[in-house]
């Protein structure tokens, strides 16, 4: 279960989230510049809040009143950004492989080549990411993720960049993903047919505040 309660300000926009997530999908909704990235990243572990903790599963993974703070790396929480943000020295195999092989054998949950497959990114293997289009990135970026094994994913508007047919292959296998593993994610976007297809619940965010909850109950001061 991901708990978080978080502050963060830069100029005149302050953030203040409080939520939790007990598994199955939530969207996260709301308009450019709500917070929605900055919230994600604070929970991921790429931006420190200003004060408030983040818990998985009773284990604080930052503590501000404690000085804890766990490095991205140590979370096990898997981010796909909008734009892939994929490794530019290494060619596709190597960026989908690159969490797969710190990852103990035993705790692999996709053997590579069904999510090579799946994503129909085979033909990509060699190439770099200066070489892909958007949406190639973006099925690198996704497989990536997925294969590191996370306990959490972290979507921020993953498929944006996709064609509708594309999407369609996509979305069922992150539905599976959810029902079969129980694997528990936090969905931005601003697709309504992709929030209605995936998510369980809806969160929404505007100007640095997050309301939940089907009536868009706002938690926080």
């Amino acid at each position: 279960m991901l708990e978080f309660d978080l502050r963060w300000q830069r100029g005149d926009f302050s953030l203040r989230a409080q939520g939790r997530l007990d598994g199955g999908v939530i969207g996260l909704c709301g308009p450019s510049g709500a917070g929605k990235s900055t919230l994600l990243a604070m929970i991921a572990g790429l931006q420190r809040p200003d004060a408030g903790a983040v818990r998985w599963n009773g284990v604080a993974l930052v503590e501000t009143g404690r000085r804890v703070f766990l490095p991205p790396e140590k979370r096990r929480i898997g981010l796909v950004f909008q734009d892939g943000c994929l490794f530019p020295h290494l060619t596709v195999q190597n960026n989908l492989l690159y969490g797969y092989r710190r990852r103990p054998a035993s705790e692999r949950l996709f053997p590579p080549d069904a999510i090579i497959t799946l994503l129909d990114i085979g033909h990509l293997l060699t190439r770099r990411p200066r070489d892909l289009s958007g949406g190639e990135k973006q099925r690198v970026a996704l497989g990536r993720a997925l294969l590191y094994s996370p306990s959490l994913l972290l979507l921020d508007e993953p498929l944006a960049s996709l064609d509708n047919h594309r999407k369609q292959q996509i979305l069922p296998f992150l539905l599976r993903v959810r029902d079969t593993l129980g694997l528990p994610m936090l969905y931005v976007s601003h697709a309504e047919d992709e929030v209605r297809y995936l998510t369980d619940r809806v969160w929404h965010m505007e100007a640095g505040r997050l309301h939940t909850g089907p009536a868009g109950e706002r938690i926080g001061p």
